[in-house]
């Protein structure tokens, strides 16, 4: 099922209220209910947990599973039923407006969503009064990917195709593709999922490298593909794959944010020395040849040599 963080926002607020009048509900029937894999509800009971009625933590909704059955705990404890309207702190009244408008500015919001957040935002500082002036004195900005963002997220809701212009830093190149996308979601940085139809194969996309970008009228229609598990993170490389550390110095930095490692250790003068594992180390000597007087492979010694031989033969066709 593609979805974007709107939708699965909308999704879990509506799960807490279905939850509520269904003590001990069966997994399966609850997917089934709101159309999604049992993989994906749990994936949302496993951050329900994490929220609840107090900034400060207290609260939380107890909520759990033994994989059959849902279980929430504190269902009555939260939220009391006694009828007592909720009552903010100071501090909690600005965090909530404060994000309330922040959101409300966020690209790619449908326009019914942003007119409801916006009239909830208005009662909540009719509600908080006073506590609520701190709240216009801040603003918080999205370091955002704005119409790229935008254009991703019409996409995947209008189900049509989109046109990019997409920067690969491992080639060092610009390639022009049409892609089907299926969700959007943010590890670190907003990154799509989507079916390639350049590579005809499921691949991800991170919209900060999205040069240029183009909404189609062709239908959306991507093959049935198993989405990722994502709660490890975007890149899980594996445990038997080959280590290999390298080290850059102040103008290579750039290689921890773009490839997934084990670690990073600040050398000397601004360097580091950076640990991976790739399941062909052979295509790391791209990189060491990018990197040129910026760093260089460290092990194992024979990536290290072949990515000598390799600067030597590129040196003397330069020199030819």
């Amino acid at each position: 099922m593609a979805t974007n963080a709107i939708d699965q926002t909308r999704r879990m607020l509506s799960l807490v209220t279905y939850l509520r009048e269904r003590p001990g509900a069966r997994v399966e029937d609850v997917a089934r209910a709101f159309g999604i894999t049992t993989d994906e509800l749990i994936s949302d009971l496993h951050v329900l947990p994490m929220c609840g009625t107090s900034f400060r933590g207290g609260d939380l909704l107890d909520i759990d599973t033994d994989g059959e059955r849902i279980w929430w705990h504190n269902a009555d404890a939260v939220g009391s039923s006694t009828g007592e309207p909720l009552r903010l702190a100071a501090d909690e009244a600005t965090a909530l407006l404060v994000a309330a408008r922040a959101v409300a500015t966020l690209p790619g919001l449908r326009e019914s969503d942003r007119e409801a957040l916006q009239r909830a935002t208005a009662k909540i500082e009719a509600a908080a009064g006073e506590s609520a002036g701190a709240s216009s004195r801040l603003s918080v900005t999205f370091e955002s990917e704005g119409g790229v963002f935008a254009d991703v997220d019409r996409a995947i809701a209008e189900r049509r195709k989109l046109w990019i212009r997409y920067y690969s830093p491992t080639r060092d190149t610009l390639t022009e593709r049409e892609i089907d996308p299926i969700r959007l979601f943010a590890v670190g940085h907003t990154y799509v999922e989507a079916w390639c139809r350049l590579s005809e194969a499921h691949r991800t996309f991170r919209l900060d490298r999205v040069a240029e970008i183009r909404l189609l009228d062709e239908p959306s229609d991507p093959p049935p593909v198993e989405l990722r598990d994502l709660s490890e993170g975007l890149v899980q490389p594996s445990a038997e794959d080959p280590q290999v550390v390298i080290e850059v110095g102040p103008g290579g930095r750039w290689v921890a944010e773009y490839y997934p490692y084990d670690s990073a250790e600040e050398m000397s003068e601004g360097g580091l020395r950076i640990t991976l594992r790739a399941p062909d180390p052979a295509s790391l000597r791209r990189l060491a040849l990018r990197l040129g007087r910026d760093g260089r492979i460290v092990s194992p010694g024979e990536l290290a040599d072949s990515a000598r031989d390799a600067a030597r033969e590129a040196l003397a066709a330069y020199g030819d």
